[in-house]
This record gives structure tokens, sequence and C-alpha cells, in this order.
């Protein structure tokens, strides 16, 4: 498995170095764990319950994952995103109901036929797995890129299918189309690259505390790695429309052997690596939380193409670019991350 490393907050001290220091031998076994973990790639990750989160294009994917695997996902967080098969399998119907512009209603009965159909052909779980889910949603008031009505419709769409009490709606905020934090990225109020705003607003601490319950206190500076991963080789056949690389965050804790859960935060489209580097996976504010909360989470990457399938802005496909199956078990990038998923992890449960 491919894999390199970049440290996060601090220098990496090898085996040799840590005796000049007096390091003890527990200290040395740790870190031997932590190399070797690191170098194959490979986490005690409880896989039992995973937790999702995305923005604009990867909120849709965060959706379309959640109801392929139901059964498995606990909760999404979801920012500035439309009811889930909302472009029904067309760039037309995208761009004319479900992003900057509404030329006519959203059927949500439409939508939720679709579901119940692709249900019935078992290319979905039962979708009253839903019900227990934490679901928190988050639409800026100065999002012109997602209208209003469109983030509505996805709220509405989901009090059909989650308890009351497991929805948490956010709006009235002056955010821009954008990943608000608490203090990184540019101007609040302007949706620009990389889409990361500098909003006084922990965005990621909010979400991850509803969806996940109440959590440790976040580090004030992320000190775990970011790793990159083999996408192609991980995803296998499903991945060709992924870049070849993707980025995993992995906190001290879950590289010496420690039993951690999975988070999987989808980026928006020209927020890719290609666009914008490393910065979705190490300025939204999840790896604060991950940090002290033995959670690993994985930022799995698009790439861009101008061939088919056409995709310039590297989006995750949530209108069909990859095949009429883009939203259920057989679509390919969720089949993609489900195995990259399982190839990080040393256990051995899987979910077809």
């Amino acid at each position: 498995m491919k894999i390199s490393s970049t440290i996060l907050g601090r220098t990496c001290v090898s085996s040799a170095f840590a005796l000049l220091l007096g390091a003890t031998h527990g200290d040395l076994a740790a870190k031997q764990i932590a190399d070797q973990a690191l170098s194959k790639g490979k986490f005690n990750l409880d896989l039992s319950h995973i937790s999702l989160s995305g923005l604009s294009s990867g909120g849709y994917m965060a959706t379309q994952f959640e109801l392929a695997y139901s059964d498995w996902v606990s909760g999404v967080g979801i920012i500035a995103a439309g009811p889930y098969y909302c472009a029904q399998n067309s760039i037309q119907t995208a761009l004319s109901q479900c992003v900057n512009q509404l030329k006519s209603p959203i059927s949500l009965d439409l939508l939720t036929d679709k579901a119940i159909e692709w249900q019935k052909a078992g290319k979905l779980p039962s979708l009253s797995n839903l019900q227990q889910h934490k679901v928190w949603l988050l639409s800026g008031s100065l999002d012109t890129k997602v209208l209003p009505q469109v983030n509505q419709a996805l709220f509405t769409q989901y009090q059909h299918w989650v308890k009351a009490e497991n929805i948490v709606y956010v709006t009235g905020k002056p955010f821009a189309h954008l990943f608000p934090t608490l203090n990184s990225g540019s101007k609040c109020d302007v949706s620009e690259a990389p889409f990361i705003g500098n909003c006084d607003y922990d965005a990621a601490g909010e979400m991850l505390n509803f969806i996940q319950g109440k959590l440790n206190q976040r580090n004030k500076t992320p000190n775990g790695q970011l790793v990159e991963i083999d996408q192609h080789e991980l995803g296998g056949k499903p991945a060709q429309s992924l870049a070849d690389n993707g980025y995993l965050y992995v906190p001290q804790s879950c590289q010496k052997g420690e039993s951690c859960t999975l988070h999987v935060s989808f980026h928006g489209c020209n927020q890719n690596a290609n666009a914008v580097g490393d910065v979705y996976a190490t300025q939204t504010g999840l790896n604060n939380w991950a940090d002290t909360n033995h959670m690993v989470v994985l930022y799995p990457q698009t790439t861009s193409s101008m061939m088919m399938p056409l995709n310039p802005q590297g989006c995750w496909d949530w209108w069909g670019y990859t095949g009429e199956d883009y939203a259920n078990q057989n679509g390919e990038q969720i089949r993609a991350v489900k195995h990259i998923i399982h190839a990080l992890s040393i256990q051995e449960t899987q979910h077809d």
C-alpha cells in the first residue's frame, strides 16, 4: 500500500534519537506500534457505526452514502446541499433545481418514490433505518451557490425519515458557501477558494457533538498525522473516477493501536487536492476534535476531468456522471469509499 505522511504540529523523532533523549522502553514500543500502523495503513477501527459530513457536492454525497448504508452510518453533518436524488440522473435537472436556481419546484414525492424503488430492488437497505440517525444541517444566509429553498427541501425530506428530535437545522448565520470555522480560511461572507471560512463558528464541533454525542474538548492545535493513501489501490476498480491519493488524519492514540471510530468527510466542488491541496483535510476543525476523541478522519478525494466522465470542477457524483446507480449501493464512488474504509481497518467486518 502506498502511504506517505505529513506531521501536523510536531516533528517526528526517530527511535535512535528518542534513545538519546532518554525515552523509556514503553515510549519506544508505543512509537514502534505507531510507525508500523502508519507504514501499513491499517488501524484498529471500530466500524460498527461510522459518521459522515460534507459540503456542497460533498453534502449530496454524504446523504447518498448514508442512504446506501443506513444500517451502518449513524449520523451525518451536511452544509449547503439539497435533497437525496435531487438531480434525478440529469445534469440539466441538477443545474435548474438543485443549486443556485429553482426553475420549477422540487418534487420530494418523486425523489422518495425513487428511494423506495431502489429499496425494493435491494439497492438500498430499509429506509426505516434512518429513524435513529442523527442529522445536522447548515445553510448560510449569504450562500448564493445553493439556495435556501434547496437546503430547506433537504431538511423537509429528512423530517419524513428521521425523528424530529434527531435533526438540527442551522439557519440565519451570515455565512457564504463554505465550511465555517473558528479561525481558519478566508472571509466568511465571500465564497471563494478554498471555501473554508473564518467565521468565529466551529461547524465541525457543532456537528460532531450533535451526531456523536457530547465529546471531549478539542485540541487547539492538531498533533496527529495527515497521511496520503492510495485510493485506487484501496478502492479498487470503482475508484477510477477518484484521485490517485486521498487523505487520512490519524490521532496519536489511533497510531498506537487504540480502538478508534471513523468519520468520513467529503469536500465540495473546486475543493479537492488538485484545487486547494490539503486545505480541506487540515483546516475544517475536524482534526482538532478527532485528536481528543479517538477518531480517525477519512478525506476521500475526487479528480477533475475535462473528458468523459465530464467533471471539470472535481465534484462528487450527485447527478449521474458515473452511471445511473450513482446514489445507491451500486454507485461506483459509494462502493470505492466503502472499499477504502474496510481496507484501512485491521478488523474484518464487511458491509455488502
